[in-house]
């Protein structure tokens, strides 16, 4: 798997998410509380676009009527028959052991790392003297 630069940070709203296309695949990246994470953009079910899907959160109840609202914005439903999956894992949240969606890795790296290749241009020391420029070789 190759690395692709796809945003610099701050691109992506907070929040957000920014389709992208990467290794001959449209994936996802998301930000979550400054932390970016990134998955296939293909819902498991029929191909949804999860990129157009809301960004949700769990209700998670211990009994009837008791009803907790939980992880704000960690989940995205897709907009076509509702499914939802954790934006970290992947993993759905109706059969978390067999449906998943592919995540990939994600990682935040200086730009000056970036711009550095394998070619560096040869540079010589260069001096002014007397009004004359001097160049060493």
């Amino acid at each position: 798997m190759g690395r692709h630069v796809v945003a610099r940070v701050g691109e992506i709203p907070s929040g957000g998410c920014r389709l992208v296309h990467a290794g001959g695949r449209d994936i996802v990246v998301f930000e979550m509380q400054g932390d970016y994470y990134a998955l296939l953009n293909r819902c498991p079910h029929e191909g949804g676009g999860l990129c157009h899907g809301d960004r949700v959160g769990m209700v998670e109840a211990d009994m009837p009527g008791e009803y907790r609202f939980s992880r704000a914005g960690e989940m995205v439903k897709c907009p076509w028959h509702g499914w939802e999956f954790d934006i970290r894992t992947g993993q759905s949240w109706s059969d978390p052991r067999r449906t998943f969606v592919k995540k990939y890795p994600v990682s935040i790296e200086a730009g000056t790392e970036l711009v550095k290749g394998p070619y560096v241009a040869e540079s010589f020391p260069v001096t002014v003297e007397d009004d004359y420029v001097i160049l060493e070789v």
